[in-house]
């Protein structure tokens, strides 16, 4: 018996795990083929009530949250391919392995990688038009120098981050939400993401003047590419800071678990759980492990052989590869190209 589109979401809602609020990743997949113009598109699995509102208050937004969230997986992998965690389990959304669901140093990167990438994509769906609420971001107080004038549709970072962070933060405002730790750590790591985002705002430029010679230029501020801000959420990852909930003072903080002697940094990630290791498949941690997976037997970093393998040693094999070569372009206008074949040597883990 075939199970209608509906009902299959409303099966997914029933068996949502409450303590996990990034389950609106999800959407990537189950939101792709919707046309968000009737609000009962909103009923999909992943969104908790304040943002089912959100969705049918604003059905022209969820275009920029369904892409958000296909960024967030996309770029989650890219990010971390070289690394024995490799983000493969977010595609598992919205039921998560304890990798993302259990306050880990990776449940911290991707909940801020998630949260820029929520009000990355507003941001700029804004300045290309396609949110009929919002336009260009404002012009730049600053004064432009005497080479160039604010001019151009900058991405309008103010209203990507004042909805990013309705969205973004809504399953964090109730007890479904887990503990009150896990609820003050997941809104920590979602405003790291935001302001690492917010401090990727840069001025960009266009020449104008007699054959490119660039005598006058018009600026706007724009965003980088989502994967540079991922590179520097995971530098963040990398040095986060493992925490405990406790008292100081007259109330339970977040304070740093082996350093308790100072406060939390606005700019660091902050996780409640060890991780394992990952180098063996555990279903119990979360952990796919590394067996087969490709390592580089040339390098001294984390995709080394050594370290992508864990001591286990790798396996050799050749690949043929074919590719264009001897490329010259015709006037006018095409090119043609040779097909070339070599061998490349490929190892992967045991």
């Amino acid at each position: 018996m075939e199970i209608g589109v509906c009902g299959i979401f409303l099966l997914l809602i029933c068996q949502l795990r409450p303590s996990d609020a990034i389950q609106w990743l999800a959407i990537a997949v189950s939101g792709s083929a919707l046309g968000w113009n009737q609000t009962q598109h909103c009923k999909l699995a992943g969104l908790v009530p304040e943002q089912l509102q959100l969705c049918r208050r604003n059905l022209e937004l969820m275009h920029s949250i369904v892409f958000a969230a296909k960024q967030t997986r996309l770029v989650c992998q890219k990010t971390m391919a070289d690394m024995r965690w490799n983000c493969s389990s977010i595609h598992l959304a919205p039921h998560f392995n304890p990798d993302l669901s259990r306050g880990t140093r990776e449940s911290s990167f991707v909940y801020a990688l998630s949260s820029a990438a929520l009000s990355h994509s507003i941001a700029q769906f804004c300045a290309s038009g396609e949110l009929p609420s919002c336009s260009c971001g404002l012009i730049p107080a600053e004064v432009p120098g005497p080479d160039f004038r604010w001019g151009g549709c900058g991405d309008n970072l103010r209203y990507g981050l004042q909805l990013g962070a309705v969205f973004a933060d809504a399953p964090m405002k109730g007890s479904r939400a887990g503990t009150q730790a896990n609820r003050l750590m997941n809104k920590h790591n979602n405003d790291v993401g935001r302001q690492t985002l917010i401090d990727s705002l840069e001025t960009k430029c266009k020449c104008h003047g007699v054959s490119g010679s660039c005598s006058v230029k018009t600026c706007w501020k724009g965003l980088q590419e989502l994967n540079k801000i991922a590179v520097n959420l995971k530098s963040k990852y990398l040095a986060a800071t493992r925490v405990i909930h406790r008292y100081v003072g007259t109330r339970k903080q977040l304070v740093p678990k082996e350093l308790d002697i100072r406060p939390v940094r606005e700019s660091e990630l902050i996780y409640l759980v060890g991780s394992p290791d990952y180098c063996t498949s555990s279903e119990k941690q979360g952990s796919y492990g590394t067996h087969e997976r490709q390592c580089n037997k040339t390098s001294v970093s984390s995709n080394s052989c050594n370290l992508m393998c864990c001591g286990r040693g790798y396996n050799a094999y050749t690949e043929t590869i074919i590719e264009r070569c001897s490329c010259k372009y015709h006037w006018c206008c095409y090119v043609t190209c040779k097909r070339c074949e070599r061998t490349a040597e490929r190892y992967l883990c045991k």
